[in-house]
């Protein structure tokens, strides 16, 4: 199902509805400030197996996840001052910060190493979902298994009708991934370079 929400304003009654169907354990597609994202409740461990069939991936490769401010990275992350004082220059923003996850985050979303990444994307409606859910989302590109991108909600839609219970369409998004950086021990490394200024980390 698409469903079209606003999005420099986001309309409550439709954000509502977008988490009612969270809290079932379902699976949404949403905008972010890079790509379209796939997504679900970080508690719910069912519909986070859903994705890695949808996505095809093993599970030995967590996907990151979306919290709404900093504060909430520290619930589910350690954050040290270093890190702390970084993330506030840079978000919201297109980065995914790797951090040591917290004993809130489940056993299914933490890499060998007990890392996660961590995403506050500069987009309205995705940062209004994880507020409205109060758990963080996870974040995965809507991307087919190849890597192709939709440059259209509806195009997502289309594909993946029978393994995603509702599409957001959002309007356009760069459709370029992330900047990926490191931040444990307070040792930034890059490890990808996408959207967003690196060059503090250089």
């Amino acid at each position: 199902m698409l469903i079209e929400i606003n999005p420099s304003n986001p309309q409550e009654r439709k954000i509502r509805d977008v988490v009612r169907i969270l809290n079932r354990e379902c699976v949404i597609a949403y905008p972010t400030d890079t790509y379209y994202g796939i997504g679900c409740d970080l508690m719910s461990k069912k519909a986070i197996e859903r994705i890695y069939q949808i996505k095809q991936r093993s599970k030995d490769q967590p996907f990151s996840f979306i919290c709404a401010d900093l504060k909430h990275i520290s619930d589910y992350a350690k954050v040290s001052n270093y890190a702390y004082k970084t993330m506030k220059r840079l978000l919201p923003g297109p980065y995914t910060f790797i951090l040591k996850g917290s004993k809130l985050v489940p056993k299914i979303m933490l890499t060998k190493r007990k890392t996660v990444g961590i995403r506050v994307p500069d987009n309205a409606i995705c940062l209004a979902l994880v507020k409205e859910l109060g758990n963080p989302i996870i974040s995965t590109s809507a991307t087919m298994p190849d890597g192709s991108v939709f440059q259209d909600p509806s195009l997502i839609n289309d594909y993946f009708r029978s393994s995603i219970d509702i599409v957001i369409d959002g309007g356009s998004v760069p459709n370029q991934p992330s900047s990926v950086i490191s931040l444990i021990d307070d040792i930034p490394e890059i490890i990808r370079i996408g959207l967003g200024n690196v060059s503090i980390f250089e």
